[in-house]
């Protein structure tokens, strides 16, 4: 047994899903490299366009069910941090999608099955292979677990990452990425303290502090997430 059959197996026992019809699975996890010149190779590219879809109505669904009191602004901004692509790429890269890839050798070499644009489309394409495999009901009953860990911490902290959920945001309305400034650095080497400063088009900025540079931006951005005119 090669390597990549074993992943596959091992990705499968992940997913705590056997698929009935594997080459649904192959399809997901072929990268759009692999069929470039060739139209027998079918690679995952329609599977992730419908598994986008799906996840966002999996995660929706989801918030709607934890919180039966929230406002849809509030509900919006946890959406987005559970699909992005970093949520997306750290639960494909937890059950171990990278090494059941199917690439070509040079982007293997290049560290693509690390990469998290590759691991979070593979990973919307499984989510929809499972769907086409089996249906909604079960593709639910496959998404909870995994997505549990990722929900959980949208639950404890508001946000897993403030400065990712702030960019979905803004992204989501046609706006310029949010900018980050450093207004100032006070205190010794061994224990400074920055106040960091983030804007985003139309809004006023808002300020907050850490103990390092990233931290702060994190602050500030969980701050302005949090206010009442970000809807």
């Amino acid at each position: 047994m090669n390597s990549r059959v074993s992943a596959i197996e091992a990705l499968q026992a992940k997913l705590g899903y056997q698929f009935k019809e594997a080459v649904r699975l192959e399809e997901a996890l072929t990268h759009a490299s692999l069929s470039q010149g060739s139209r027998k190779i079918v690679n995952n590219e329609r599977l992730e366009f419908l598994g986008d879809r799906l996840l966002n109505l999996l995660v929706a669904e989801r918030l709607m069910q934890l919180h039966p009191d929230a406002r849809e602004g509030d509900l919006s901004k946890r959406l987005h941090v559970l699909v992005s692509r970093e949520t997306c790429a750290r639960v494909g890269g937890d059950i171990g999608i990278g090494p059941a890839l199917r690439l070509p050798g040079g982007e293997t070499r290049r560290g693509a099955r690390e990469q998290d644009t590759l691991l979070a489309d593979a990973m919307e394409a499984v989510i929809a292979a499972i769907y086409l495999d089996s249906g909604l009901e079960v593709l639910r009953d496959v998404f909870l677990p995994l997505w549990d860990t990722e929900i959980s911490a949208v639950q404890n902290t508001g946000f897993a990452n403030p400065k990712s959920a702030l960019q979905e945001w803004a992204a989501a309305r046609k706006l310029p990425a949010p900018a980050y400034e450093v207004v100032s650095r006070e205190g010794p080497d061994h224990a400074p303290v920055f106040t960091v400063a983030v804007s985003v088009k139309g809004l006023e900025p808002e300020r907050a502090q850490g103990r390092s540079r990233q931290e702060a931006e994190k602050a500030a951005a969980t701050a302005l997430l949090r206010r009442e005119d970000i809807q």
